[in-house]
């Protein structure tokens, strides 16, 4: 008697990106601190930055216009509206994404991370509680 070979596991997709991906927690201040999303975007102390809303996304880019500076400590600091905008409150955790292809941080709220998460684990999990 033969058995069938065992099946194969799928094997995780390789990284198409160069995205450099972070946790942080946002103080009292809308101070984002992440040394290596700094080192991989390359920006310095007194560099001009833009700073919008996008979709209940934050995004922060180079801009030699812009209002926002890189702190001297080498964080950014989000302005209250921004953060009143996207329901931000001290001691909130955010997931930071640095894309040194476009040169900018995007960081995304709880809210926005509730809303990535169940469209993954509902694709997953076909919308249901397992």
């Amino acid at each position: 008697m033969r058995r069938p070979p065992l099946p194969l596991p799928t094997l995780a997709a390789t990284r198409s990106r160069l995205a450099v991906y972070g946790l942080v927690t946002l103080n009292a201040h809308g101070r984002i601190a992440d040394r290596p999303a700094m080192k991989v975007l390359q920006w310095v102390p007194g560099l001009r930055l833009s700073i919008r809303e996008r979709h209940g996304l934050i995004v922060v880019s180079a801009d030699p216009q812009g209002v926002f500076k890189v702190a001297k400590e080498g964080h950014v600091r989000l302005p209250a509206v921004v953060r009143q905008w996207c329901g931000l409150a001290a001691g909130d955790r955010v997931f930071i994404v640095a894309e040194p292809a476009s040169g900018r941080l995007v960081v995304h709220p709880p809210a926005k991370l509730d809303e990535l998460i169940t469209q993954a684990h509902d694709a997953v999990f076909g919308g249901g509680h397992e």
